[in-house]
């Protein structure tokens, strides 16, 4: 539990500084004023008549910071839920193609339905997911080398497709180069609402369903303890599109989020989905948050796409578990 509250507290500190830190400097007291009852009250009701500060912290950072927390938790969700999965210790909603397929799917309705957009881009996510099960899978293993292949495989297809779309559509799509890339900027509350319920909702059905996870990890011995492994392959395989899906719709495409998590907390909770779950998705939110903040201030007043910051230490995560699993020393 402490090592559970060690990851609130740092998600909180994390989230502050999201709110504090900008190309306006707030002092942390107009900070704790923008939370006042009052203020919110104003927010809740007639949000264009707050003013200054009050309006940068509850309308344009607030909403921000809660939806790179969320999409956080979505990936680092569904990477922990990809490893259990296809029980393997390198899958991962980007690294496989999941995020490539939400990426297209997105895209299309951005140019033909973007009322849409994060259905289509479940459908997306679903595809891509059955497409790299079917070809990866062999005499009902995943080996990694497959998997992988599969996934590098689909996402030069899908990027390939995804760029057309954007070329075709360019005057339709505005910023979307930037989002492809991944980013929080220009983030508001409607982002909020549509990431909101999935992310609860996927996240809720991994939780209470923990044990089905460490089941999955037996492989086949897990029908002798009765888990119905492939109706619930399909469910979770469900869950991770969800996830990742509505994360691409509103941020673009971010990856090794989904990596990293579940190994970082992996180290310290063990394997045991009971503890790994909460912990990664906090940590995958907290992670999220904190690369958002580089974004922001390395290139400051210009700004980093975010996708680009956890590519710069999630690609050296992935060589560092490629050597590991090379030696033996992952599972899967």
């Amino acid at each position: 539990m402490k090592k559970i509250a060690g990851l609130v507290i740092l998600s909180a500190v994390l989230i502050l500084l999201g709110i504090a830190i900008g190309p306006v400097e707030i002092p942390f007291r107009d900070i704790l004023g923008a939370f006042s009852w009052g203020t919110l009250k104003r927010a809740f009701s007639n949000p264009d008549s707050l003013r200054g500060n009050s309006y940068i912290v509850l309308q344009i950072r607030l909403p921000r910071v809660i939806l790179a927390y969320l999409v956080g938790v979505s990936l680092a969700s569904a990477g922990t839920a990809s490893q259990a999965l296809f029980k393997n210790p390198l899958a991962d909603p980007y690294i496989i193609g999941i995020s490539g397929g939400a990426a297209v799917g997105a895209s299309i309705a951005a140019l033909y339905f973007p009322q849409y957009m994060g259905f289509f881009a479940l459908l997306g996510a679903l595809l891509a997911v059955v497409v790299v099960y079917r070809i990866a899978k062999v005499n009902g293993h995943i080996p990694v080398d497959t998997l992988l292949l599969a996934g590098i495989a689909l996402g030069f297809f899908t990027n390939a497709l995804t760029s057309y779309l954007i070329y075709v559509g360019r005057e339709r799509i505005h910023n979307a180069i930037f989002w492809l890339m991944g980013t929080f900027n220009g983030a508001d509350w409607g982002d909020v609402k549509l990431v909101l319920l999935p992310s609860i909702l996927g996240v809720g059905v991994l939780l209470f369903s923990w044990r089905e996870l460490n089941l999955l990890l037996l492989g086949e011995e897990s029908i002798a303890m009765g888990l119905d492994i492939n109706l619930y392959r399909k469910i979770v395989i469900g869950i991770i599109s969800l996830l990742t899906s509505f994360a691409v719709a509103t941020s673009g495409i971010i990856g090794f989020v989904g990596l990293i998590s579940p190994h970082a907390m992996r180290m310290l909770f063990g394997p045991n989905h009971k503890r790994l779950l909460p912990a990664s998705a906090l940590f995958g939110g907290a992670l999220m948050v904190f690369a958002d903040i580089l974004a922001r201030i390395l290139l400051k007043p210009a700004e980093v796409p975010v996708g680009i910051i956890t590519a710069l230490f999630g690609a050296p995560f992935f060589i560092y578990l490629l050597m590991k699993k090379k030696r033996g020393e992952l599972f899967g």
